[in-house]
């Protein structure tokens, strides 16, 4: 079937390429308007029912009114001259508030964005007064909008809203500071607004850099990055699409994520293709480019397609997991590599049939053959000394693998240390508990739904106070419909650390469960309260996902590579460069640079992405040496001929790959995961697929195959080769 399907692309490339470009343009306009209405307001919203801070949100949502998407801003007001706030003072601020409350704040716009492919996010924001400083040196507001911190449309809101608030007061001798989840997040975009376009630039420059220098061509510079393109455009249509229509709600870093993950695998696939295809033209310099171009989408596309299912498998096996942003990621990653197999198989065969040899114009490459090089160099080693090349590599994977002794998974936001925003909280912090501005709130009802009276939690309230690390409480509050009570908790310690996550999770949720009054039920919300349940979520999708993920890579092995011994060489070796990648974080982070721990969804992520990943280019150099194998002569000769004609590709993709992935260091929070999956990656290209999988195939010869061997075919000669072409082109 996928000779058949790459065949077809190959006779009517114009029509596939002009039907891939009309796809391309139309799904990616449409879309960012699809992700908007798909992504998920905050991590709470990915939750599973039966966790405790998930019931307090509905009863929030149901009592209390709080909206689904709804984000809070704090905003810091102050005498510029630091004096404490007079009676004056105080009215003008809730004058102000008032009025702020009651404008509508405008969505900036793009003018090079069409109205219909932007949702607005326009708004009137809820401000009220929350509380004054001990000394009153400020006074807090409380600014509800709505919409994800994540979302751009929503930073824009805030950003106006901001300086609208920042000069209204700076009128009356006032200054203001803001700070909150949407103000953080809106900072560390804004600060790194210009690191995230010259990481863009970097990664395009490099993929451009090496396909220059390792084809000089201009076809094959440039092309990659607009097949990549149209095909990614289809794609974030695709899982847009799809999660529309079956309800899926997408987390907000999910279509970044997607872009990257497409470029690396897109500009992968298509170097795979490309190297083979000059290396088939250059041992058959008189055949059909078209045809030729035929013969290599088939048969680089079947370990194509092995490596895609590898990555899809993987992914998909989130869809088992608990935590609801494990369990989006995981559909809407594989619904895009099998857009980007099906772009692999069409598109790019295409775009080689359509150029020909002209794809590496104005290069004389394809009249010669290249001396041997560093490639043919490292095969030669690894094949003479592969007991010494696999020890030196299992020695150095397990230094770095040594980093996971004592590792701690770290559930902080990632806020940054260094924005407006953290300098507001601080500030805060020094006359109010660090908890003032993103409290945990205990939410009540009466088991039969009934009312409940305020004051019958009294006691609770009292007995919340008396919790080591809890800085203050506010009095119950009733819901308006009479049927809930609120009582918020100001925890002493950062709302977004460690510490208030095993203070709501331990002593305040012991102390709700033993004063609360007899006939009710009371949960505890907030982010603290959210991120305790989530630690718990994903400590059990670790459990879950690692097995199920493994059985069905070694399964995909299985039925492609025909043998046992091969499949488990594989999982062996990217297992290493897992614990090794993953040892490398720890080290980095959590010691050198004495972090709290590794990002809590690093484990997972890292699994899947180096392990599916990592195993496209196993599975490169493996079915390349099968195939080396059948012709004549020793093994250690084939495992040096393969590393020699497959290094380049591997090697380009690797560099390609991890660059991509090097540039989530531009997003906030996100250099843990752009360090581990760049050097994830790099290992998996440059060490196990170059010289572990080799060494070990170079060690075992053809038993390797066990319990099949590789059947020896006769390999025809350059001239032979190109009378079989042109007896096939005569036959059509």
């Amino acid at each position: 079937m996928i000779r058949a399907l790459t065949g077809f692309s190959t006779r009517h490339a114009w029509k596939v390429i002009a039907v891939w470009a009309v796809l391309g343009v139309a799904l990616a306009g449409v879309a960012p308007v699809l992700f908007a209405r798909v992504t998920g307001s905050s991590t709470a919203d990915f939750l599973p029912a039966r966790y405790d801070s998930a019931a307090a949100l509905r009863v929030a949502e149901e009592h209390f009114g709080l909206r689904p998407d709804a984000t809070t801003v704090t905003v810091l007001v102050a005498r510029t001259d630091g004096g404490a706030l007079t009676d004056a003072d105080r009215r003008r601020i809730d004058a102000e508030a008032a009025e702020l409350g009651r404008r509508r704040v405008v969505m900036p716009r793009e003018d090079d964005m069409p109205a219909f492919l932007v949702t607005d996010r326009s708004q009137t924001p809820k401000v009220a007064p929350a509380m004054v400083a001990p000394d009153g040196g400020f006074e807090l507001l409380a600014v509800e909008l709505a919409g994800n911190a994540a979302d751009e449309g929503v930073q824009g809101v805030y950003r106006a809203f901001r300086d609208a608030a920042r000069e209204r007061f700076a009128a009356a001798g006032l200054r203001t500071g803001f700070t909150g989840n949407l103000a953080e997040t809106a900072d560390g975009a804004d600060a790194n607004r210009t690191a995230a376009a010259v990481g863009n630039a970097l990664v395009l420059g490099l993929i451009v850099l090496l396909n220059v220098l390792v084809f000089r061509s201009v076809l094959a510079a440039v092309l990659p990055l607009l097949a990549v393109a149209l095909v990614g455009g289809v794609a974030g249509g695709a899982v847009a699409g799809a999660a529309w229509l079956t309800g899926l709600r997408l987390d907000a870093s999910t279509p970044g994520l997607i872009s990257v993950v497409l470029l690396g695998i897109g500009v992968d696939y298509l170097l795979f293709l490309l190297f083979r295809y000059r290396e088939v033209l250059r041992a058959r310099p008189d055949a059909p480019a078209r045809l030729v171009a035929a013969e290599v989408s088939g048969r680089v596309g079947t370990a194509i397609t092995s490596a895609a299912l590898t990555i899809i498998a993987a992914f998909a096996t989130l869809g088992v997991a608990e935590f609801g942003q494990f369990r989006s990621l995981g559909p809407a990653i594989a619904v895009a590599v099998l857009v980007m197999l099906l772009g692999s198989l069409t598109l790019m065969p295409a775009l080689l049939a359509a150029c020909g040899r002209g794809m590496f114009w104005p290069s004389r490459a394809l009249r010669r053959e290249p001396r041997p090089g560093v490639a043919a160099r490292l095969g030669d080693l690894v094949a003479r000394r592969p007991g010494t090349a696999l020890l030196a590599s299992v020695a150095l994977l397990s230094a770095l693998a040594a980093g996971t002794v004592g590792i701690r998974m770290d559930y902080g936001l990632g806020g940054g240390s260094g924005t407006p925003a953290s300098a507001t909280a601080a500030e805060i912090s020094r006359s109010l508990p660090a908890g003032v501005s993103d409290p945990a709130s205990v939410y009540a009802t009466a088991d039969g739904g009934g009312a409940v009276d305020p004051a019958a939690f009294a006691d609770l309230a009292r007995a919340l106070g008396g919790v080591a690390g809890v800085g203050q409480v506010a009095d119950p509050v009733g819901s308006p419909d009479g049927r809930a009570v609120r009582i918020d908790v100001y925890p002493v310690a950062d709302p977004q650390g460690a510490q208030a996550r095993a203070l709501v999770s331990g002593p305040l949720r012991a102390a709700v469960a033993a004063h609360s009054p007899a006939g009710t039920s009371a949960h505890v919300g907030g982010t603290a309260a959210v991120y305790a349940d989530v630690s718990d979520a994903v400590d059990h999708d670790l459990l879950v996902v690692f097995p199920v993920a493994a059985a069905l890579i070694a399964l995909i092995l299985l039925l492609l590579l025909r043998s046992l011994l091969a499949p488990a060489a594989l999982l062996l070796s990217v297992g290493l460069g897992f614990a090794a990648t993953l040892g490398s974080a720890a080290l980095v982070f959590q010691h050198l640079l004495d972090r709290p721990g590794v990002a809590f969804t690093l484990p997972l992520v890292l699994f899947l992405f180096v392990v599916a990943l990592g195993t496209d280019y196993n599975i490169l150099i493996t079915d390349r040496i099968r195939e080396e194998m059948r012709r004549p002569g020793p093994a250690r000769a084939a495992v040096a001929r393969a590393v020699r004609h497959t290094a380049p590709a591997v090697a380009t993709a690797g560099l390609v790959l991890g660059g991509s992935f090097a540039t989530l260091a531009t997003t906030p929070g996100g250099e843990q995961t752009a360090f581990a999956l760049a050097l994830g990656i790099l290992l998996s290209a440059l060490l196990l697929s170059l010289v572990v999988v080799p060494a070990v195939a170079a060690l075992l010869g053809r038993a390797l195959w066990w319990p099949l061997r590789p059947a020896p075919e006769r390999v025809p000669s350059a001239s032979a080769g190109t009378a079989d072409v042109r007896a096939r082109e005569s036959a059509r």
